[in-house]
């Protein structure tokens, strides 16, 4: 095997390995700083891709390989993460599910249909173009920021309030409903863009270049809060395109 084909596997074991200090994190209690794995996670899964295709070093054991890393760094960690929000909002609730400590157990949903998610994705074919259901990172990374929202002062200025976003991802029924609307997207054949250049100019990529230029925007004006609300623009501009998006089948 050339030298080249051990770049990208390397590159994905760095993503393993970002997601399993992230669960480490999570089970010592700290929330925040899992979060920011699960991003350098992302990072390395993205650069992985990015190296396997300009190598041409793809291979049936470096896709193997992305999945399993993605199930632990975008599907348990997450999972792990919302177990613990959940849980905590629980305490003192008169809600016949949180008072039983039943609501927390929806967060399995996450790694469980993200393994669905990656499994359907491997086998597959039409999404080479686009993706059918929610990308696993795209999940997992909706779900980091919440902690990052709730426990971190980095923001000093937003055009929304910041008391709507932490008043909005406390809500642990609100948090239960989007776990399992999320977990439902994962394995759903709702057809999203994928953010594979085929040219760098704005015909054929118009949907690409204007997610990025909105997430610009976003990040500069809500910092962290922006996450959440990129999520969402992915979802609307794929909805927007979506003949566009089926027709490259």
């Amino acid at each position: 095997m050339a030298w080249k084909q051990h770049i990208p596997n390397a590159l994905t074991a760095f993503n393993l390995i970002a997601g399993l200090i992230a669960l480490t994190l999570v089970l010592e209690g700290d929330l925040v700083m899992a979060s920011l794995f699960i991003f350098i996670a992302a990072l390395f899964d993205f650069l992985d891709g990015t190296a396997a295709r300009l190598l041409d070093a793809r291979s049936e054991l470096g896709k193997q390989l992305d999945s399993l890393a993605d199930l632990v760094s975008f599907g348990v960690v997450p999972g792990l993460i919302l177990f613990n929000l959940l849980s905590a909002g629980c305490e003192g609730s008169c809600n016949l599910l949180e008072r039983y400590h039943i609501t927390p157990y929806f967060a399995l949903l996450i790694p469980v249909c993200a393994a669905f998610r990656l499994a359907k994705f491997n086998i597959d074919l039409r999404q080479e173009e686009h993706f059918i259901g929610l990308p696993v990172p795209a999940n997992a990374i909706f779900f980091a920021s919440v902690p990052l929202i709730l426990f971190t002062n980095s923001y000093r200025f937003t055009l929304i309030p910041i008391d709507f976003f932490t008043g909005f991802f406390s809500n642990t029924r609100v948090l239960a409903i989007l776990t399992v609307l999320f977990a439902y997207l994962m394995v759903s054949d709702f057809r999203l863009f994928s953010m594979k250049f085929k040219k760098t100019t704005w015909k054929g990529n118009k949907v690409q270049f204007s997610f990025l230029i909105l997430s610009v925007l976003f990040i500069i004006l809500f910092s962290f809060c922006a996450i959440p609300l990129i999520i969402l623009t992915y979802f609307l501009l794929s909805l927007f395109f979506q003949k566009g998006i089926a027709n490259s089948d």
